[in-house]
């Protein structure tokens, strides 16, 4: 039958075209899997992290590195600080003493007067003390307060301790002044109580000072004898223990009207200078007590240098005492 036929003859092309695009398709896949795979290549490095400077420090180039990581502190193993305030630095360590006094920062008082002379006591006034607190310390790192305690008037000083990180205090109480009460006491309470801290300390060493007749203008009114002389500290002089060891003073015309001279320091030998004096003692058999005896001298410690260069000197030329 016709339509049979052009079945039949349908079938063979169909499937002859069929198996031709099968083929076709089977070899474009062994094409794709004999070839290396390219996979996302330009959208992956579009979405990578570009890499910058690699060829630059394999070829020597100084690395800028730590501009952010030390800054949070993370660059050396170390933690970042937590958030928050800035706390302030701490102020460096007070000096182990405050200075000694100038002497153009002393100032002479009249004691006591009579008709043989008189004498003189040195102080200092509250604005020295503030200048050295400000010194030793700067304007902010002390402060003052005062407070009435059963009727006197105490002050305060309170120096600040950047290691304790605290304020120390130290206080005592001021007397009244003849002329102005309240600020009489309170300015006596805070030189009293910059004492405390050492601020002029070395003024409880001073000399009794006395100034005969001769050497100042006395005249009697009344009963009482008085001056018009002002007196100065010409120059003062301290020892290793802060002590007075030096002082002159001077009327307002320039005159000296007292003087405490300096005396030199005796320093001793050293410990090799002695054991050199006692290997030379044992050499020669002479005796310490017979060094000291012919030096004037009491105890070992009082040879001084000079003396000590002497004495090897003369020992030297003495024989030993085998030889003797």
């Amino acid at each position: 039958m016709p339509s049979d036929t052009g079945e039949k003859k349908a079938g063979p092309k169909n499937d002859t075209g069929l198996k031709e695009e099968l083929s076709k398709k089977a070899g474009a896949i062994k094409e794709k899997e004999g070839e290396p795979k390219k996979t996302g290549t330009a959208k992956e490095k579009e979405k990578e992290p570009k890499k910058t400077g690699t060829a630059k420090e394999k070829d020597g180039q100084p690395k800028k590195t730590g501009s952010t990581k030390e800054k949070s502190g993370i660059g050396n193993g170390t933690q970042p600080s937590p958030a928050g305030p800035e706390k302030p630095e701490k102020a460096a360590a007070p000096s182990p003493f405050i200075r000694l006094l100038r002497a153009d920062e002393i100032e002479c008082r009249v004691s006591t007067i009579g008709q043989k002379g008189l004498s003189l006591l040195l102080f200092k006034d509250a604005r020295v003390d503030q200048r050295i607190l400000d010194e030793a310390f700067t304007p902010f790192g002390w402060k003052r307060t005062h407070q009435s305690i059963d009727g006197n008037l105490y002050c305060t000083v309170e120096i600040w301790d950047g290691e304790k990180g605290q304020w120390i205090a130290k206080q005592d109480v001021g007397t009244e002044s003849r002329s102005e009460k309240e600020k009489g006491q309170a300015s006596d309470s805070f030189k009293r109580a910059c004492f405390n801290w050492g601020l002029g300390r070395e003024l409880y060493t001073a000399p009794f000072i006395w100034v005969p007749v001769e050497a100042a203008n006395i005249s009697q009114e009344g009963n009482r004898y008085v001056t018009s002389d002002r007196f100065y500290v010409q120059h003062i002089a301290y020892n290793e223990n802060r002590e007075i060891a030096g002082l002159r003073i001077v009327n307002g015309r320039g005159f000296l009207v007292y003087e405490l001279r300096q005396k030199p320091e005796i320093k001793s030998i050293t410990g090799t200078q002695m054991e050199a004096l006692e290997q030379e003692l044992a050499r020669t058999g002479v005796s310490m007590e017979a060094v000291l005896e012919r030096y004037g001298l009491k105890e070992p410690g009082q040879i001084t240098a000079e003396i000590f260069a002497k004495a090897i000197s003369s020992l030297k030329k003495t024989k030993p005492k085998e030889a003797a």
